[in-house]
This record gives C-alpha cells, structure tokens and sequence, in this order.
C-alpha cells in the first residue's frame, strides 16, 4: 500500500500525473477520485472533532495532551500496520471519544455515520460494569468485530505498548496480552501482520524488561 500521509486508497490523479498523461481521463476514475477526497475530508475531520473532544485531557505522565494517543494511534495503523481504508483510519481517530469524553453514540453517528459510531462503540468499554466483567464483555466484542474494529484495537495497543511509563509496564503488558489472545482466533487477512506486529513488539519488551 502507499507511504502517503492522509491518503486514503490509491490515487489514480497522482498516478497519471506522474505518467504525464491527463487526469481523469475517464469518469470511472474520477469518481474514484471523488470518492477518495470525500473519505479524506472526514477523516481530517474527524481529526478535529477529537482534537475538541480531547481538550484538557493529559495522558498518564500528566504532560502529554491526550489526543496525541490518538492521532498516534491513526498514525500506526496508517503507516505502521499499512492500512489505507479510510474508515478504518477515521474510527482510530476517534476510538476513544465514547468511553473518555462527553461524546456519545448519537453524536458520532450524526457527524461520521452509523458505522464509524458502530466501530467506537465496540472499541468503548462500558464503565458501569465491575472491571473483570467490564473487560470480558470488552474483550467478547472485539473478538466478534469487523476487521476494522480489531486493526484499531491493535493499534491502540501497539501505541500504549510504546508510550508506556515504566511503573505501568506490567500492567500495560498485561492488558495487552489479555488484548491479543482474545483477538487471534479466525483473525481475518488485514488483521493478520498488524497482530504479528504487535505480538513481536510485546515480546521485544518483555525481554528487554530489566
């Protein structure tokens, strides 16, 4: 897949640019076009909407904004794991703006569409429940979810699994090999390399853990 940032799919305008020929010399291609600068409009957008979501929110060392994880996280899918499907990179964008902000379902679904609101919600924990019943349920759900939900997720591990402070290592190791046994039975194709990916990073670590 491409090494573009914030491209979403191949680009058949860059394509023929660089041939020398005409953009668009057919409407079949155009309409891809259009299609492409549509789904990158809302992710950009989405960007925004989490960065507003976010607002004030630090990460665990009490300097970091918060929405840096998931920009982050956008960013691994993208460029880490190789995946271009702009939903996909929308939904990370904004994975963890039901479970730790004020937004709801129904705000999501007004901005980004039932499936994007769909896709955050199977990555939200639902809070009410105690923790080990919180995190089985959790757990349930990404192992039923459309690929899209489970590359998110392994992102959002990948990203913590980076960005973790050391007297949080166990815990964080802990979390997110809980996160890949639940996700490595059937994985579909797309999620294969990025759970590959994820698993020799936590192994990496827990080697080198002093």
């Amino acid at each position: 897949m491409g090494s573009d940032p914030l491209v979403c799919g191949t680009n058949p305008r860059k394509r023929l640019i660089r041939g020398g020929l005409t953009p668009f010399q057919t409407a079949s291609e155009e309409r891809v076009m259009t299609d492409q600068v549509a789904a990158s409009r809302s992710l950009l957008e989405a960007i925004a909407f989490a960065a507003r979501a976010h607002q004030g929110q630090l990460r665990k060392d009490g300097k970091t904004p918060y929405a840096s994880h998931v920009f982050r996280v956008c960013f691994v899918l993208r460029h880490v794991f190789g995946i271009d499907d702009c939903q996909a990179l929308t939904a990370a964008v904004l994975h963890d703006t039901i479970e730790d902000t004020t937004t709801d379902f129904d705000d999501l679904q007004e901005h980004f569409g039932q499936e994007i609101a769909t896709w955050v919600a199977a990555l939200s924990k639902d809070k009410r429940l105690p923790e080990p019943e919180r995190e089985q349920a959790y757990v349930a759900g990404l192992a039923k979810a459309p690929w899209q939900v489970k590359v998110c997720k392994l992102a959002d591990v990948f990203d913590n699994l980076s960005d973790c402070l050391p007297e949080r290592r166990a815990r964080v190791f802990q979390n997110a090999r809980r996160y890949l046994e639940g996700l490595r039975a059937d994985l579909p194709e797309p999620a294969r390399r990025p759970w590959q990916i994820v698993h020799r990073l936590l192994i990496d670590m827990e080697e080198a853990k002093p």
